[in-house]
């Protein structure tokens, strides 16, 4: 009777240590499975990989967290948009996501990054630490938010040979599927700017939020026409610029780039403490002090006060107050 218990027992714990073997096996093969998932879902925001004449390369990929988190390094990231003549590359790439919500992707991305376009468009950027997260869904990105601190950009143009310097404190890029739109809020704070051949502008806080029409795939690299705006159409919920002391500047209203990337738009826009802001640009541009001077008071006399609303049209690039005085031209993208 003994030895009839400890043989029943003897193949109760051989029946448990092949189950924990077995489950230990599917979990492991779950985690490698979730790893290379997360790896897709990583380039997908990237770019969609080899396909649609983009592709995103992850350098000396390898997969690190086992077993409770799930990561993807790469030592150096490179995007490629052949149909639309964009390339870029990046610093060291670091992603993760717990295994019990493989859904939620958190990244971190180092500089510097370089990215071109075929219109000869040179785009170099360093920052102190580029850090977002992602909800993911089955094949594509549903939400992804970014935060950028201590951003410094260089854009320069082979064209013309114009140059523009941007030195961000913080920047904050929130994005989210709607349908078959995208919605978007992008926040630069403490940004100052620097044109080639100009003074400097005064120091700004500047956000927009705005909606892309049937461009929901530029969240995740399905959009055929990648991250590009040509004949795209949107609305500008609220484009807003902010000089401290009352002085904010706000736009609204739709708009859409043709083919050729000329934007024409019909836009509301409002002017806050005209006095305030004529001062300041005085400041930066002394030379158009009297030209200033001319303008705010066209604007306080439409706005009837310190205050003014106008309407701007825009058709192909051309700029008109009102609908029919051109004021300025604006190049394509």
């Amino acid at each position: 009777m003994a030895a009839s218990s400890r043989s029943s027992a003897g193949k109760v714990i051989w029946i448990l240590l092949g189950t924990v073997i077995v489950l230990a096996a599917l979990y492991t093969a779950g985690w490698f499975y979730a790893a290379s998932a997360l790896k897709d879902n990583t380039l997908a925001l990237l770019g969609r990989h080899k396909t649609d004449g983009i592709s995103a390369d992850c350098a000396d990929a390898e997969y690190r967290g086992f077993p409770f988190t799930i990561g993807l390094y790469c030592t150096k990231v490179g995007v490629d948009d052949n149909r639309n003549g964009l390339s870029g590359s990046f610093g060291a790439l670091r992603s993760s996501a717990l295994i019990v919500s493989p859904r939620t992707i958190n990244w971190e991305l180092d500089g510097p990054s370089e990215i071109r376009t075929s219109r000869g468009l040179t785009i170099t950027s360093t920052w102190d630490s580029l850090k977002s997260q992602v909800l993911t869904k089955l094949g594509g990105v549903e939400q992804a938010s970014l935060v950028i601190r201590g951003g410094k950009t260089n854009i320069a143009s082979s064209a013309d040979g114009s140059a523009m310097d941007l030195n961000v404190g913080r920047t904050e890029i929130h994005m989210k599927q709607d349908g078959a739109d995208l919605n978007a809020t992008v926040t630069l704070q403490d940004t100052d700017a620097a044109v080639k051949d100009m003074p400097q502008f005064p120091r700004s806080t500047t956000s927009m939020d705005v909606t892309l029409t049937g461009r929901a795939g530029m969240i995740d690299g399905s959009d055929p026409k990648g991250i590009a705006l040509y004949g795209t159409q949107g609305d500008m919920r609220e484009l807003k610029a902010d000089l401290g002391d009352g002085k904010v500047f706000t736009v609204s209203g739709p708009f859409e780039f043709d083919d050729r990337g000329y934007l024409s738009a019909k836009f509301k826009v409002k002017v806050e403490q005209i006095s305030a802001w004529q001062d300041s640009l005085a400041q930066t541009f002394p030379g158009l002090a009297s030209t200033l001077k001319t303008a705010g008071k066209m604007l306080s006399a439409l706005g009837g006060g310190k205050n003014a609303s106008l309407d701007v049209v825009i058709r192909r690039g051309k700029v008109y107050a009102g609908g029919f005085i051109q004021i300025g031209e604006i190049p394509p993208i």
